[in-house]
């Protein structure tokens, strides 16, 4: 069973990403080389991915790179799922302002309670002059909970258990990824 669930979770590697409009990206969207990134916001290894986003692989392949970000909120974590909503609904005001609203929200996910979540949205929305009703209904909004299911789905059809997971030039990682092994498998791409 395990060995048919990586045989398949090694063939949906290979079928090629695309970006679709309603798809946050970071890097360049227009790259054939894609890496789709399965994510939870309240998740201490998305949070280490993150930072390794920030600090090496943007900075080394973000121009020849498109990084596909995908929710992939875990059942366990009890405000993972609201915030992927919110983090739709800023997405849909400001793509860029979508990649600060993760990134901040990730480095402070050990300080947010369920109770807090409200709280802490609506301090992002008058920070970044976004409208705080907006946001906090977003906590609630079933179009974004329905967005978020549908990367849900695929999730679960690709196989993916552990977060995050990531599916760079035809090689899946996850949990605990290692900068070098996705470098290289970028690198091997960027040389085809």
């Amino acid at each position: 069973m395990r060995s048919t669930t990586l045989a398949l979770m090694f063939a949906l590697a290979m079928i090629p990403a695309t970006c679709a409009t309603n798809d946050l990206v970071e890097g360049n969207p227009d790259s054939s080389i894609k890496v789709t990134i399965y994510e939870d916001m309240q998740c201490g290894y998305c949070q280490a991915f993150r930072t390794m986003l920030d600090d090496k692989l943007l900075p080394r392949y973000g121009s020849k790179v498109a990084f596909i970000h995908r929710d992939f909120p875990l059942g366990r974590h009890e405000w993972a799922r609201s915030a992927a909503m919110a983090a739709r609904w800023v997405f849909e005001h400001s793509p860029r302002l979508s990649v600060v609203f993760r990134r901040e929200l990730l480095a402070e996910q050990e300080h947010i309670t369920p109770a807090g979540l409200r709280s802490w949205v609506s301090d992002f929305a008058a920070r970044n002059k976004l409208s705080d009703t907006g946001i906090v209904a977003a906590l609630t909004d079933q179009r974004l909970a329905a967005a978020v299911d549908q990367d849900i789905q695929l999730a679960a059809a690709r196989g993916i258990k552990k977060l995050p997971t990531v599916f760079a030039a035809g090689k899946v990682f996850s949990e605990t990824i290692v900068y070098d092994d996705v470098a290289k498998a970028l690198d091997d791409a960027l040389t085809r």
